[in-house]
């Protein structure tokens, strides 16, 4: 065989598994698809706005494990007898299956079948982004759903808050991610909230040593946050802003906070400890609002192509939380 063919069927395999997403794939079979749930979005995310941040972060939990194929939607069931991404920890704060459900049956009510609960996911993190006043991106459709879930997957392939930067790098190249979709993604941090449980370390016992702080934390918010927040190391319960003061605001703020060694996770801060990231950084903070939604939506675009499944592979489940029988 040619050195040409076999470098044509490489090209083939890497290019091909997202060839096939497409800009309005439902336009034959399911014309109204995204006008459902478009409107879904619009009825009932202005009554619960914290869902925006939820939907968007489980979209990329979902790319993260498996590819974008809805595999983080799946509940456990005694036939396959192992537990599903949803119980691993990184997904034990994920929100918003309910309200996926519920653009499920708004679409399977138009046209049984057609759409997958994977391409919901994709444009539903979009719709409610955009209408909270965040940037808007593509959403090429096409998507499949996925028939396994694995929690052990989910623990080893979403990136967790406590990850330094080569931790970061390796996991983003893995998927085909670079430093400035690092950076990028990681500006989805200016809206929402997180736990005690993903930082509380850096105030508590960083490194494991009882009454260490991290030292890359700023030491005025480090201790407003044990003052007023995180009180105990075991506090799981209280919701933290991401980005105080702006968590409703998809905005720059996250970005001019990292750089005041003011991010909330480790990864936050990590991104400032390569020379690249934070010359990204800069860059983001020195630019217009404009620009990085502009930027942040490509990377968006990019990350909901990783892994997908097409034409024939996988199914188009008609619940979201169990494979078709």
């Amino acid at each position: 065989m040619g050195s040409f063919l076999v470098l044509c069927i490489l090209l083939g395999i890497v290019g091909g598994s997202h060839a096939e997403l497409q800009l309005n794939f439902y336009a034959k079979n399911c014309p109204q698809a995204e006008k459902i749930i478009q409107d879904y979005v619009q009825k009932h995310i202005p009554n619960a706005p914290s869902l925006a941040p939820a939907l968007l972060r489980m979209h990329f939990h979902d790319c993260f494990v498996r590819g974008c194929d809805a595999s983080v939607l799946l509940n456990f069931t005694s036939n396959t007898k192992n537990q599903t991404e949803k119980v691993a920890v990184p997904n034990q704060t994920l929100r918003g299956f309910s309200f996926i459900d519920g653009v499920k049956k708004a679409v399977e009510a138009e046209c049984p079948g057609v759409v997958s609960c994977a391409d919901i996911v994709a444009l539903v993190a979009r719709d409610s982004v955009v209408l909270t006043g965040g940037p808007y991106w593509n959403v090429p459709t096409g998507r499949r759903d996925g028939r396994i879930s694995n929690a052990s997957e989910a623990l080893a392939n979403i990136p967790p808050p406590t990850s330094n930067f080569s931790g970061l790098q390796k996991s983003f190249a893995i998927k085909g991610l670079d430093l400035k979709d690092l950076v990028l993604l990681s500006g989805a941090h200016t809206i929402g909230v997180s736990h005690c449980p993903s930082f509380s370390s850096r105030l508590y016992n960083f490194t494991g040593v009882w009454g260490k702080k991290d030292p890359s934390l700023d030491s005025e918010y480090a201790a407003n946050l044990k003052a007023k927040k995180c009180r105990t190391i075991n506090d799981n319960t209280t919701i933290i802003e991401m980005d105080p003061d702006s968590s409703s605001k998809f905005d720059l703020s996250y970005f001019q906070l990292v750089l005041k060694r003011k991010g909330l996770f480790q990864s936050d801060a990590a991104l400032t400890t390569s020379a690249t990231t934070k010359s990204y950084i800069n860059q983001l903070v020195q630019g217009s609002l404009k620009q990085f939604y502009a930027e942040f939506g490509i990377a968006m675009e990019k990350m909901g192509k990783i892994k997908v499944k097409t034409g024939s592979a996988g199914e188009i489940r008609k619940h979201c939380a169990a494979v078709n029988s």
